[in-house]
């Protein structure tokens, strides 16, 4: 019997078809926790099952009861991010922490998406987001290294991981690519005016849908004109989200519009997420409260916040930190197009 691509994972001969991908992957993590190591980074083991998943608008969770020895269920969830337990790590005095670990998001499934994956997250204490986005790209750079690929190909685009990075501003990227003043659809605390972004979306030719929130728009704008132009024969490091898209990083200093939020794509794959992290307990409840009621009005659901994680924030050092698509970079320094090509055994469908 011949393998073909609908056969089960463990069928050998399809096995072996995925097998160097796969040793490739290994390879990368070995790499990966060596570097990591190198630079004095403490790899921890953060517990997956949490009282609250995250708190973003678009990010949806796997539920489940935890049942104690009185026999009372207790909601929690699968974890969506290590970060607020690496956080109150922080907290606890830890300098240098990352975590290589299986995280769990639900609604997610394409080439790129999968309801199980694995996050390479990390955090500097006392140093600024360019460090993290330095990191960050050193271990781009190093996953090429080990597989030897010559650039990253991805749906017909093209990187080269070695080439001189690319740095742009949301604001600048979204003036480039689709001709949109974003920070003129803000006032000069943040806050975002969907009707003015729907003015200069009409003006610039483009088609406004019904649902006029600032956040709606913002993301069909980056989805269809901004992000297919980034990572484009170089890295690209989207840097400066505005503070109303950048729920968990602090505000860039002297501007309340944007935050010390950034994002790293090649070829057409974003790959990596950060922050300059905010440890403002009040400003993050706030925040968090506003995500949760925008998941409310489009989802009919909310996720509790996790009070312990707001009061370690008074214990929080100022830190960097970066979530990296540790399957995502080895899809890339592999050649795979799909995600279930360099995962050991996919989740059944």
């Amino acid at each position: 019997m011949t393998a073909s691509a609908t056969s089960p994972f463990w069928h050998p001969e399809r096995h072996a078809d995925r097998r160097p991908a796969l040793l490739a992957r290994a390879r990368i993590d070995a790499a990966t926790r060596h570097w990591l190591a190198e630079r004095d980074f403490l790899v921890i083991d953060p517990p997956a099952l949490q009282r609250s998943p995250g708190n973003e608008t678009h990010l949806h969770a796997f539920g489940t009861s935890m049942i104690g020895n009185d026999g009372r269920g207790q909601d929690m969830y699968l974890h969506t991010s290590p970060e607020f337990t690496m956080k109150k790590l922080l907290a606890a005095g830890e300098k240098c922490i990352a975590s290589l670990q299986h995280v769990w998001r639900n609604r997610e499934r394409s080439a790129l998406h999968h309801p199980e994956f694995t996050m390479l997250e990390f955090y500097r204490a006392d140093e600024p987001y360019e460090a993290v986005i330095a990191d960050s790209l050193a271990l781009i750079r190093l996953a090429a290294e080990i597989t030897g690929i010559e650039n990253f190909h991805f749906r017909g685009r093209e990187c080269d991981p070695r080439a001189e990075t690319e740095r742009i501003s949301v604001a600048e990227a979204f003036m480039a690519h689709a001709g949109i003043d974003l920070l003129a659809s803000m006032d000069d605390n943040g806050v975002p005016d969907g009707e003015a972004l729907a003015a200069q979306m009409q003006a610039a030719g483009m088609a406004v849908p019904e649902d006029r929130s600032w956040s709606y728009l913002f993301t069909q704008i980056l989805v269809d004109r901004v992000e297919p132009q980034l990572g484009n024969g170089r890295v690209t490091v989207l840097d400066r989200y505005p503070a109303c898209e950048a729920a968990l990083a602090r505000r860039v200093p002297g501007d309340r519009r944007v935050a010390e939020r950034f994002e790293i794509y090649a070829a057409g794959v974003e790959l990596a997420n950060g922050f300059g992290e905010l440890t403002d307990a009040a400003e993050q409840r706030q925040r968090f409260e506003a995500e949760m009621a925008e998941k409310q009005r489009l989802y009919g659901e909310r996720y509790p916040i996790d009070e312990d994680f707001l009061a370690a924030l008074a214990f929080m050092p100022e830190a960097s930190g970066v979530a990296l698509g540790f399957d995502r970079l080895v899809m890339l320094a592999t050649g795979a197009q799909r995600i279930e090509a360099v995962l050991w055994a996919p989740v059944a469908e």
